[in-house]
């Protein structure tokens, strides 16, 4: 049997994918689920073969449910995006399957699964490169992190400084500091440059978070956050800011 579950806020489109499954006997539906938070908790359970997964869904999107597994199934998207904005990545996931699915469609995706299945190859789909793809006409606007086994959703707003900590960005806010595995390079493309600056290769900084910036050695500084939380700038850092705020 081939462990199946499904990951959509759509009932129809749920139905729509069972009723084209029952030609393959094989695939066995564990679970539906309304949301990226039911996803993961499905996935962590009962750790299936195949996802068929939504993008667009209430409380988790499912790039950001992604983010959130530490082993990844194979993943098929059902999706009502328009194709040019995933067309880039489509080595990445068995196939993408645009709304409303059509039979052949979905016939030529089981058939590229169970090759890939067969071969026991499970790419690993690159979520950074989803997110930034998806959010080239917007800036960031939340950050999705696992804080033991409960999940939270951080504003960027609530964000005073990232710092690079070894292949993780430590999030520092005012409820805490959190742990994300993407690089500091992906959020200081996904963030608002009027708001966040990167002022070192290991700090970005959120502006409006500045008390002072006093010179440390030649070339270098130091800032002093509203927090109290220390922050270095190198030279092209303090020019950065004085584009933004006018140093």
């Amino acid at each position: 049997m081939i462990k199946t579950i499904l990951i959509d806020d759509e009932p129809l489109a749920r139905s729509m994918v069972l009723e084209y499954l029952q030609q393959y006997p094989e695939f066995q539906v564990l679970a539906e689920c309304n949301d990226g938070f039911e996803g993961v908790k499905a996935i962590h359970q009962h750790q299936p073969d195949l996802v068929f997964l939504d993008i667009q869904m209430p409380k988790l999107t499912g790039f950001e449910m992604l983010e959130l597994l530490d082993n990844q199934p194979h993943i098929i998207f059902t999706t009502a995006f328009d194709e040019y904005a995933l067309k880039a990545f489509e080595k990445n996931a068995v196939d993408y399957l645009l709304k409303p699915i059509r039979p052949d469609r979905f016939q030529k995706a089981i058939d590229k699964f169970k090759a890939s299945f067969q071969t026991k190859s499970s790419p690993k789909i690159d979520t950074e490169k989803l997110q930034e793809s998806m959010e080239e006409e917007s800036s960031l606007e939340r950050i999705v992190v696992k804080n033991g086994t409960q999940i939270k959703i951080i504003p960027v707003q609530q964000i005073l400084y990232l710092e690079a900590y070894d292949d993780y960005v430590k999030i520092h806010t005012s409820e805490g500091m959190f742990l994300k595995n993407k690089t500091m390079s992906s959020f200081e493309k996904q963030l608002d440059n009027k708001q966040f600056v990167r002022v070192h290769r290991s700090f970005i900084v959120k502006v409006d978070q500045l008390q002072k910036i006093e010179p440390m050695e030649k070339d270098s500084y130091i800032a002093t956050l509203l927090s109290g939380g220390k922050v270095n700038i190198s030279k092209s850092g303090y020019a950065r800011l004085k584009q933004i705020i006018g140093l």
